[in-house]
């Protein structure tokens, strides 16, 4: 919904100037203006002693329903090179647009044409690609400038982003400014069989439910997708498909980012990337248990997590938590130690290759999304686990 100033009853008193946050308001010609930097926050409307700013509704209507065509996938970059998570979208999106008969599209704002030959490689049949350096280093503005262009041109019927910092910060605003629904943190996506929309699974009440979210008025239809809970598409080396540029002379951005600085500790503990994680929960007793994991974790060259319950507890870091409200991960091995197996801890690590439980508990839900389980005292199992491994090793 923009804003106008009505130029009959404005007189030029500046009380909107100074009650702007974004400083979108300017006078010309003893008038009160808005320029291209509002953000529609309203605070101008209840500023102006005349009743002379009014919010009017948008020319622009929301894409109809049967206007959406094509899925889409917005591919993260970070340093020029394409996020891992792009390409889990591109699985998920190659299957859904297979579902519907459709295309795949991705969006690449900021990596080399090289990159973009890659999202084709890895399922996408076209991908829309801006080089411009106003995109090396993240800024929601332009970011979000440019998807929402490139959305009201083309009305794709579904938009995917990655749950991570990038997609979390200017997804929403990109589903604010088009009117449509957003679902967050999606952990599973279906084409629903009776309506043909996208059924957007993920946790609610505190993991206690998983929702099945529509969006049956609006397009198009937008998610942000957990990192490692979708798998990674096919590549095929000599796939076809067609890289569209995208022009950017008019975007206009009002911040710059001057640095980035890395998280010292996400690159010590990198639970995303890891092949083989050693998580440990509340079965552990005390701190001093995780001394055990980390020693199973060196002889597995793995790396070391721990469940909500024993981060809650003060025995490991946050950083280390899987789960709804920590990591979520996609190793090859995952070996659950003590961990009875609640649903936010599951919806973190149940998409793992090979899960491996330890727990003396049989009934424990654990053992229910468990390739192996050893139904046992972990503190009698682990040690012996532990010799077996440097035995075979030596």
């Amino acid at each position: 919904m923009p804003v106008i100033v009505a130029g009959d009853k404005c007189t030029g008193c500046e009380t909107c100037v100074s009650s702007c946050p974004f400083t979108a308001i300017e006078l010309k010609e003893g008038k009160a203006f808005i320029n291209e930097y509002c953000q529609m926050c309203m605070a101008c409307i209840t500023a102006c002693p005349e009743g002379a700013i009014k919010e009017v509704q948008e020319e622009a209507e929301p894409q109809k329903v049967q206007e959406g065509k094509g899925v889409w996938i917005f591919a993260e970059q970070r340093e020029g090179k394409v996020a891992a998570v792009a390409l889990e979208l591109l699985g998920a999106g190659r299957r859904l647009a297979d579902e519907l008969k459709t295309e795949l599209s991705a969006v690449l704002f900021g990596a080399t044409e090289n990159e973009a030959e890659e999202l084709i490689k890895w399922g996408a049949d076209k991908v829309y690609h801006s080089p411009d350096r106003i995109f090396e280093k993240f800024n929601d503005e332009p970011y979000s400038k440019l998807l929402i262009n490139l959305i009201r041109e083309h009305k794709p019927e579904i938009v995917l982003a990655g749950a991570t910092p990038i997609g979390r910060s200017f997804i929403p605003r990109v589903a604010a400014r088009l009117r449509t629904g957003l679902t967050a943190d999606c952990t599973a996506l279906e084409i629903d069989r009776d309506t043909k929309k996208l059924s957007q699974i993920r946790p609610a009440f505190g993991g206690n439910i998983m929702a099945s979210i529509l969006c049956p008025n609006n397009r198009p239809q937008i998610a942000t997708v957990r990192p490692r809970v979708m798998k990674k598409g096919e590549y095929n080396p000599d796939g076809k498909g067609k890289i569209i540029p995208v022009k950017t002379d008019k975007l206009a951005c009002r911040t710059r980012v001057i640095e980035t600085v890395k998280d010292a500790s996400e690159c010590k503990v990198n639970l995303q990337e890891a092949d083989i994680i050693v998580a440990g929960g509340r079965g552990l007793g005390d701190a001093k248990g995780f001394n055990m994991l980390f020693e199973l974790a060196e002889t597995l060259d793995a790396t070391v997590a721990a469940s909500r319950a024993a981060v809650d507890e003060g025995w490991i870091p946050y950083i280390h938590q899987v789960g709804q409200t920590g990591k979520t991960v996609c190793p090859k091995i995952y070996i659950a130690c003590g961990i009875s197996g609640a649903v936010q801890h599951l919806v973190g690590m149940q998409s793992s290759d090979i899960i491996i439980a330890i727990n003396k508990n049989p009934d424990a839900p654990i053992f229910n999304v468990a390739t192996f389980g050893i139904v046992g005292d972990l503190f009698e199992v682990i040690p012996l686990l532990i010799k077996k491994i440097k035995e075979a090793r030596a």
